[in-house]
Parts: C-alpha cells; structure tokens; sequence
C-alpha cells in the first residue's frame, strides 16, 4: 500500500498511441493454429475452420470493479483476462484469442501500464490464449480496462444456461465466498492505512481468499476434467455474481426449480474462520459474494458415478419442476426462497 516514490516515470505521450500498443505487446507470441493473423495490421484474422466460435466482453473500470490502492496492476491485468476466460469456459469451450482495450489518465506512468501488460502475458501465457489486438485511449477519470476473449467449439459440445431439466443434479466447482471474503480484509486493511499511512498491512492468515480475490484462476481444468471423465453437463454458468444469482439464470433459462442444500455448499476453512471474525454468516457469503469464477453446472443423474468421488467438484442441489420455485434446504431443514442478492450494475 506504500507507494515508492523514486519509482522511474515514463510519460505515455513520449510514445504516442501506435509506440504505445507497440511496446506493450511486442513480447506477446502467437500460440494457436486458428489465429492467422494478430497484432499489427487493420484487423486481426482468424481461421476456426468448421468449428463454433464463441464470443464474450467484459469491461472493468477503476473505482467501480476494483481498488488500486490494494489492487497490484499485475494482479488486475491477470484477472481482468482470467474474467473474460471463465466465461468462455462456461459455455464448455476452449479459450483461444483475447482483445485488450485501455481507457488511461495521465496519472499512469508507462511502468505502470508494463505492470498491467505482464499479467495480461503471464494469463496468456498460462491459459494458452493469443493476445490478437485491442485499443488505447486517454480517460479523463482513470483506469478502464476492456477485455474480449474467442473460444472455439465443435457443434455438439456447446452448453448453455438454457439446459437443465427436472432430476438433473447441481453441481459446482471449487469453493465458495473466498473472493469476498478476501475483499473485505483489504478494504480493512486500507481503512487502518488511512488512519495510520505508516502501518504495513496485516495479511497473516488470510492468504488464500486474498489471493481469490486479487489473482482467480479461471476453471479450464474442470472442463477438461469433464470431458476426460466423458460428462456433458445440462447447463453451465460462471460464479462471478454470487452462487444464487447464477443458479436463478439457470432456471430460469431453463425453466425449472431447483433445491439447494445449505450443507453441501462448498467453503474453504478459512473462509469459515474470516466468516467468524468479521461476524458475517459463510452460507450468506457464498450465496451472494461473487467473483469466485468457479464453474456452476448441472448434469444427468446418470453421470452421478463418475463425478462422486472426485474432489474438485462438488453436489450441491437438485433439479425440480418450475412450479416447485427455488429453495435454499438449511441445515435445520428449513425451506427458503432464493433471492438474488450479489453484484448488481447500475446500483445507487
């Protein structure tokens, strides 16, 4: 949180626009057969011969979906593709092609924007993806980061949200509310830096949900796992807006309810024990928390075998009939209605 004030500065309009993009990506190296051309002309071009091809964008903009007073811009060009990845894996395809766009102030020195492009590398580099184009531009307010990935996909393979049906089991990677929980010992520790700038944060303990949130992983490998496992899910979403938002778009894309079991939901004990300390309840975090980036999914109960014993993966509900409504089944065995509480754009 202390800001190095020797640190070199490099003004952005030393570049210009075309020096900048240049020497951002001039390390970037092409890695997929489909990308036949990538930065460095009009347009990038792209061969996904008789494949599917899947598109999706997101758009991050300092002060409303992230912090750089805690936020390392290593850690946001990491997670600003990793946002856009677990999506492409969420229709159950493979990521293969990203663009970059960058809104910047003055305020950001060239080293800073180097710091950004090196996660932005380092997720390409990891997940397998072209860095094939993007923009530049001034902001006049910050940071703006716009990040649109490709995958590609045979017909038969594609998932959407629209597929579960009555009897399908609900399922879910990973772990929950980390990524919460992680916020809200930053946004803590940044309270105690504005009293007293001369105190060093105190992280000891909480390093996993810290690191779910400044640096998730999007869940490729469950895909994969899948496949090898020979599972096709119903339906599939991403977590980024909390567990129960995600599972009332299943539904109602596909028209069903759904029962999920308090008990089975997933959590890391040290989300437990943060849940215990900040006095917040763990099954509230996991439903409402967001940005986990864990893979949300239904399958055939036919499938049931060959998932049971594995650890990455875990059951946590069951399909109903859309009459029935969804539910929240407590631990007391109480039935409660599910309601969307997690991240909402265009909030007061």
């Amino acid at each position: 949180m202390i800001e190095d004030k020797n640190q070199q500065r490099t003004q952005l309009s030393d570049l210009g626009e075309f020096g900048l993009i240049d020497h951002l990506t001039k390390q970037f190296k092409i890695k997929q057969t489909s990308t036949v051309k990538g930065i460095g002309d009009d347009s990038a071009v792209l061969n996904f011969d008789n494949k599917k091809v899947v598109v999706t964008t997101d758009l991050l903009v300092e002060g409303v979906h992230f912090d750089l007073s805690y936020v390392p811009l290593k850690h946001l060009g990491y997670k600003a593709i990793m946002v856009n990845l677990s999506d492409v894996y969420a229709m159950n395809a493979k990521a293969t092609q990203v663009t970059v766009s960058i809104a910047v102030s003055n305020r950001f020195p060239l080293e800073a924007l180097e710091d950004l492009y090196a996660g932005i590398e380092t997720a390409a580099n990891i997940y397998n993806v072209d860095l094939i184009g993007g923009d530049t531009t001034s902001s006049n307010t910050g940071l703006l980061i716009s990040v649109t990935a490709i995958g590609e996909i045979e017909s038969d393979d594609v998932v959407y949200r629209s597929g579960a049906k009555p009897n399908d089991l609900l399922v879910v990677s990973g772990d929950l509310g980390g990524a919460y929980m992680g916020l809200q010992v930053l946004e803590r520790e940044k309270e105690v830096y504005k009293v007293n700038p001369n105190s060093q944060p105190d992280l000891d303990g909480y390093s996993y949900i810290i690191e779910r949130q400044l640096k998730p992983e999007a869940r490729q490998d469950i895909i994969k796992l899948l496949k090898d496992l020979g599972v096709k899910p119903t339906s599939m979403i991403d977590v980024s807006d909390g567990l129960s938002s995600e599972i009332i778009h299943i539904c109602k894309q596909s028209k069903v309810g759904c029962d999920l079991y308090e008990e089975k939901i997933p959590l890391d004990p040290q989300v437990i024990s943060t849940c215990e300390e900040f006095n917040i309840d763990s099954t509230t975090v996991a439903l409402n928390g967001g940005e986990d980036y864990e893979l949300l999914f239904t399958i055939s109960q036919d499938d049931f075998p060959k998932i049971k014993a594995n650890p990455s993966i875990s059951v946590i509900g069951f399909i109903k009939e859309e009459r029935e409504g969804l539910h929240l089944v407590t631990r007391a065995d109480t039935r409660i209605p599910i309601k969307a509480q997690g991240w909402k754009n265009f909030n007061d």
